[in-house]
């Protein structure tokens, strides 16, 4: 080795001498990666070339894997971690013991070719070392004579070197190792792990754990093996089957001389199935064993009832060549079937739900506790007369029937099914049996938490609005969408509450977590918020009280929420948001923006006051409020998500008249797009989500009207003329005599009991509102009258005479007021006042 180093250096000069020579006065004690590295880096710098690679043989598996680089980045070098084609230029260097020269086009890395040559040990090509190059052209027989030299001073270099060629990859392509691996120092604390060999030990994070300190490392005996090669000094490998994912692993285990060791696991299972035995009989049971392995971590990752027969379907079918499966659980002395796979659904209403008693295959199971395996429709109608024509409407040709016992008691029954008749063989029969242990296992605890999943979903839907008022400011639509899969349901929740004066409170919220004690935090805060929103709170004090709420619950409970506060008079509408996504306003023209809200923390997190924004809306529009799960997912960040939904609801406004005169009963519709669009596939979703969409409509100047009032006696009589003037415009006579007592006794007691400036103000909407301005701020109150008393009972007569009334206070006074109901007359109302 050193002599052919030394003939292919002697036809290097100038640059290349000097790069040979700095080769060879190299430190002695330099490790093996090292080496491999300095070769790499004048390899490529010789060559001109844009990076270099070098790959180690691995005895195992016979792959090339990569233990240097060069000049490359990370996602560069990703597809030279692990080289599994035949005809890369690594592979046939090393297969064909010679220099390779791989034209453009398989390196994916606009380089304009290859040039690799082995690195030869002493009983052939252990490796290759290449060069991407960026010439015109393949390099130049001068060139080629170089990189021989290079690779058998490398080569030399290993042979003499006492460790193994291994060590950790180049940073950046350790975490996308399809391989895992990681590095531990000599008192086995871990020092390096890549993302595979985390999802292997079952820990997320494991620089700077001991190896043994982790249940995971205890498989197989992996710790014996570890200590071995360390007392030895040898590399060693051994395939292990892992428990986790019954996948075969070949595991090299190399100790570093000095620095600890380091450890490979390569799946090697779909190569061993390839090579197992030499009959497809054979090849069929490994492969079945392998599928049970897979079932087995299947069911332990299975949530719901639904999840653990698609497990059973995926994992246990195919390899036994079935085309059905039936799941069927004891009910109160009946069989209901949980999920099936291969059946229609009039077969299934036929099944479900039929006595215990009057289903003889699985009451022979259930009873006995034994698995049936019935090869042929004739043996079934042998062994079952009474369900004859339940076999014939099935149309299979031989059943599986597999008892589910868990807890020591039978809970239901597991039917595989096949088209044709076929025996069952022992292996058969005992894979099968094994099956039925895991379902049930894996049934039972999937039940429990259907049971609980639906308790705290109905907690949930019953927490929320059964339906959202159509207001006369407001018509509005919603959806609230379930995580599709995950632990537990969530507390995100929205309201539409109406206010005095026509005016509307929207509210959307999300409580951070998931389970039934979210979900009944959610109602707490929708009662609170609407108890609140009855004392017409401004939105910043009303998230102050909200807020202190969630302090009152404890450290770890927070909530986010959008509170907003529409008034169709004035066309504003005042925002509060506490940690919340902010919304979109849709224009009439189909323009959608979103306004730059300022954005305090959650509620449980900020310290009051919140910031309020009021913006002045146009004569129509739409108002688009959701929680975070509509717009972010583990594949999608935030900004992302809400990028999409402006361009979502843009695209659909552009086509759909939500204009229109009936606009409002298209906000459906709309919803619907949104979601179908954000979450095209709700069982993989991981979050609930929540979309209020609400279009908001101004009120008319014809149907309000208004007057200032002296601060004197004379202020009530003339109020009482001003309400029979305007009711007679509107056509309202009929409510003449109960308005004018409603004013007379509002206006009298602002002036005997508050001060002025006093005005009164009528509208004319679903309701005739009334409504006394002045400006005080004490707090009118109903009291007990003395039968000699000669006052105290106007508010009981406002009582009385309206349908509904109250206080609304200002920032400069106060509004007393009353609504009456208007009666429907016969025939058309007025445009402006027709529900919309």
């Amino acid at each position: 080795m050193a002599a052919e180093s030394a003939g292919h250096a002697g036809h290097a000069d100038g640059p290349d001498a000097v790069r040979l020579a700095l080769l060879t006065s190299a430190d002695e004690d330099m490790t093996g990666i090292d080496a491999l590295t300095l070769a790499v880096q004048q390899a490529t710098a010789a060559l001109g070339g844009l990076g270099g690679v070098a790959h180690r043989r691995d005895p195992g598996t016979g792959l090339l894997r990569l233990v240097a680089v060069c000049g490359l980045t990370s996602k560069t070098a990703e597809p030279w971690v692990t080289v599994r084609d035949e005809n890369a230029g690594p592979a046939r260097a090393v297969r064909e013991a010679a220099y390779v020269w791989q034209p453009e086009g398989g390196t994916g890395t606009g380089a304009a070719g290859t040039a690799s040559v082995p690195l030869t040990g002493p009983d052939g090509p252990v490796g290759a070392l290449s060069v991407l190059t960026v010439g015109p052209g393949e390099p130049d027989r001068g060139r080629q004579a170089f990189l021989h030299s290079v690779a058998a001073w490398a080569a030399h270099r290993l042979a003499t070197l006492s460790e193994p060629v291994t060590g950790p990859p180049p940073p950046g392509i350790l975490l996308d190792m399809g391989d895992g691996f990681l590095a531990v120092d000599e008192d086995w604390r871990i020092t390096v792990a890549n993302r595979e060999a985390e999802r292997l030990l079952g820990v997320d994070h494991l620089p700077g754990r001991v190896l043994w300190g982790l249940p995971a490392s205890r498989t197989g005996g992996l710790e014996g093996h570890c200590r071995r090669a360390v007392a030895e000094g040898t590399a060693i490998d051994h395939d292990l089957r892992w428990p986790t994912d019954q996948r075969l692993y070949r595991v090299r285990l190399a100790p570093v001389k000095g620095s600890g060791m380091a450890i490979s696991f390569a799946d090697v299972t779909d190569r061993r199935l390839a090579s197992a035995g030499n009959t497809a009989e054979e090849r069929r049971s490994v492969e079945r064993t392998a599928r049970m392995g897979e079932l087995t971590v299947a069911l332990a990752e299975a949530v719901t009832s639904r999840d653990v027969v698609r497990a059973v379907a995926r994992h246990v079918l195919p390899p036994f060549g079935a085309d059905g499966l039936v799941v069927e659980a004891l009910d109160g002395g009946r069989v209901r079937v949980v999920d099936s796979v291969g059946y229609s659904e009039e077969f299934l209403r036929r099944l479900d739900g039929i006595p215990l008693d009057a289903n003889a295959a699985v009451a022979d199971v259930l009873g006995t506790r034994t698995p049936k395996f019935v090869e042929s429709p004739g043996e079934f109608v042998r062994l079952y007369p009474d369900q004859r024509s339940l076999a014939v409407t099935s149309a299979k040709g031989a059943w599986a029937f597999l008892p589910l016992v868990a807890s020591g008691r039978a809970t239901g029954c597991c039917v595989v099914t096949f088209a044709r008749p076929r025996s069952f063989s022992a292996e058969d029969r005992t894979l099968l049996t094994a099956l039925s242990g895991l379902v049930a296992q894996a049934l039972e605890r999937a039940r429990l938490y259907d049971a609980e999943s639906a308790r705290a979903r109905g907690l949930q839907r019953g927490l929320l609005p059964r339906e959202l008022p159509s207001l006369a400011g407001v018509s509005a639509a919603a959806r609230y969408l379930p995580a599709g899969r995950g632990d537990e349901v969530g507390g995100d929740w929205y309201d539409v509450i109406p206010l005095s004066a026509d005016r509307v409170a929207l509210v959307i919220g999300d409580v951070m977590g998931h389970g039934i004690t979210e979900a009944a935090t959610m109602g707490r805060l929708r009662t609170a918020v609407r108890t609140l929103a009855d004392l017409e709170l401004d939105p910043d004090e009303l998230l102050t009280h909200l807020n202190e709420l969630v302090g009152e619950l404890g450290h770890d409970y927070y909530a986010t929420c959008l509170y907003a506060v529409f008034d169709p008079v004035t066309r504003s509408c005042s925002f509060a948001l506490a940690g919340h996504p902010p919304p979109l306003v849709v224009h009439p023209d189909g323009t959608v923006h979103t306004p730059d809200l300022p954005v305090n923390p959650p509620l449980g997190a900020a310290e009051p006051p919140f910031d309020v924004l009021e913006l002045t809306l146009p004569e129509e529009c739409l108002l688009v409020l959701c929680t975070d799960g509509l717009v972010e997912s583990p594949t999608r960040d935030i900004d992302r998500g809400l990028t999409l939904l402006r361009q979502t609801v843009a695209s659909a406004v552009a086509g759909a008249p939500y204009f229109s005169a009936d606009g409002a009963e298209r906000l459906d519709e709309l919803c619907d797009v949104v979601v179908s669009t954000l979450i095209p596939d709700r069982e993989q979703t991981t979050d609930d989500a929540a979309l209020l969409v609400a279009r908001t409509r101004c009120t008319p100047p014809q149907d309000i009207a208004s007057c200032s009032l002296p601060e004197d006696p004379r202020a009530a009589g003339q109020a009482r003329e001003y309400v029979r003037r305007q009711l007679a415009v509107w056509g309202l006579d009929d409510l003449v005599m109960t308005t004018e007592l409603l004013v007379s006794e509002l206006v009298g007691n602002v002036v005997r009991h508050a001060k002025g400036p006093i005005r009164l103000r009528l509208m004319r909407s679903r309701s005739l509102i009334c409504e006394v301005y002045d400006g005080s701020l004490t707090t009118p109150r109903i009291r007990r009258a003395g039968h000699t008393d000669e006052g105290g009972r106007g508010l009981h007569l406002v009582a009385a005479v309206s349908d509904r009334w109250g206080t609304r206070f200002l920032g400069d006074g106060k509004c007393i007021w009353a609504e009456q109901d208007i009666p429907v007359a016969d025939g058309p109302r007025p445009e402006s006042a027709r529900t919309p």
